[in-house]
């Protein structure tokens, strides 16, 4: 058992910065026992992401300074994305296991909304150094690990890009690991400045050779995205919408009339959009009304994502988290679905087409992990509050676990339980 409570109350030992995160963790988290961080990318979606990101430009200062020189240290070197998410996981082989037992690898989502307290998500929170020690983590099952990470800004805008980070035992925050992770991101930062004095002087010489390749390029270079625009419906009321390395927490009926847009990316008309997001027969004004305010809204947070009108749809594409399970189960990737799917869509909504999403994606786990998961995807999946009532499931792990599995007396306990119920009211 931890020492600090989860309030951050009655715990004089712990540090400010340690508690304000611990409150911010438990606002996003309410409980400190969570689920290891899901994974957000399959190998080949990563590599694509990583090699159109920024950090890409960084990685070899990166690898000579810290990666190199922690081989056989039992460190492990990590490079998260603006958000929080593992790019890039270092580090010799028996340090690469280890992490992977909390999910600390390649893929993986360590943003604060996600897995609480830790060095990356808190320093990106911050926009500054920062060094957890063992238990200020606050998900327990972190804290025999400490860390340090680094926020890297763009040297042009001053904006987050990422963070780089060191983990492992003590030596993790040793008294000077901190000096050497700052001194390899300012080291990284003007890397990354004079790679892009040498891009644009590039641009500028086959402008002057050929004026019109010249511009075809530009205009490449420049309209290639560099983010992965998204939006987190799962197990929230209020969608984040991530775009262009910032992460914006939007209202309900604006997080409905996204999510609904960025479903149908061939448009919808007024009417069409009001079915779809009122429960009932509702003016035409209210829908119209409603997207002036989230327009307002774009302009200024996501100005690339202002919907066009007649009909309504956005610009460009938009990824839903509840659709990645729903792809991810399409191809039989149930771990990586279960790792995405935090929860039902948007639970308290009721917009027909929210519900019928939500629905869709909860039966269509349902029935991928009861039928063709492995027991270990799904113990997981039994973690999930919403079936804990669900005798069918409970009865299906029974089934799949070996007969001396210790495992099978809890759940023996809880089948058990399910089916006295009844009985007792």
């Amino acid at each position: 058992m931890s020492p600090l409570h989860p309030s951050g109350e009655g715990s004089p030992q712990m540090r400010d910065l340690v508690r304000e995160s611990w409150k911010r963790s438990l606002a996003a988290l309410t409980s400190s026992a969570g689920r290891p961080p899901p994974v957000m990318w399959e190998s080949r979606e990563l590599n694509d992401f990583r090699r159109d990101h920024p950090l890409a430009a960084i990685m070899p200062v990166i690898t000579k300074l810290l990666i190199e020189p922690s081989h056989n240290t039992g460190l492990l070197v990590a490079v998260g994305d603006e958000h929080g998410r593992l790019l890039w996981v270092e580090g010799d082989s028996p340090a690469r296991r280890n992490g992977e037992n909390i999910n600390f690898a390649t893929g993986a989502d360590w943003s604060e909304t996600v897995v609480g307290t830790s060095a990356p998500g808190t320093a990106l929170v911050l926009g500054q150094s920062v060094q957890i020690v063992g238990q200020e983590h606050f998900n327990p099952d972190v804290h025999s690990w400490s860390c340090t990470a680094v926020p890297v800004h763009d040297p042009d805008s001053g904006s987050l890009l990422g963070v780089v980070d060191i983990t492992g035992g003590p030596d993790a925050v040793g008294a000077n690991t901190l000096s050497l992770v700052q001194a390899t991101v300012a080291a990284a930062e003007a890397q990354l400045r004079i790679h892009r004095l040498e891009r644009r002087a590039s641009n500028a010489g086959e402008r002057g050779s050929s004026r019109s390749a010249g511009r075809r390029g530009q205009t490449a270079a420049t309209t290639k995205p560099l983010y992965r625009d998204s939006l987190q419906l799962l197990g929230r009321d209020q969608g984040l919408l991530h775009v262009a390395g910032k992460a914006v927490t939007l209202s309900e009926r604006h997080t409905e009339i996204l999510a609904v847009l960025a479903l149908y990316p061939h448009g919808l008309s007024a009417e069409e959009l009001t079915e779809k997001i009122y429960p009932d027969g509702t003016s035409l004004t209210s829908i119209r009304a409603e997207l002036v305010r989230l327009r307002k809204l774009l302009l200024t947070v996501a100005p690339t994502l202002v919907p066009a009108s007649r009909p309504y749809r956005l610009p460009r594409p938009l990824v839903v988290d509840a659709e990645q399970v729903s792809n991810y189960l399409d191809r039989g990737a149930h771990r990586l679905a279960l790792n995405i799917y935090r929860g039902a869509v948007m639970p308290r909504s009721i917009a027909p087409e929210i519900e019928a999403i939500r629905n869709r994606v909860a039966v269509q786990l349902r029935e991928a992990i009861l039928n063709d998961a492995s027991p270990e995807v799904l113990l997981t999946y039994l973690q999930l509050p919403e079936v804990a009532n669900d005798v069918d499931a409970w009865r299906t792990a029974l089934r799949l676990l070996p007969p001396r599995s210790p495992k099978r007396s809890a759940i023996v306990a809880h089948v058990q339980a399910l089916e006295r119920e009844p009985l007792e009211h």
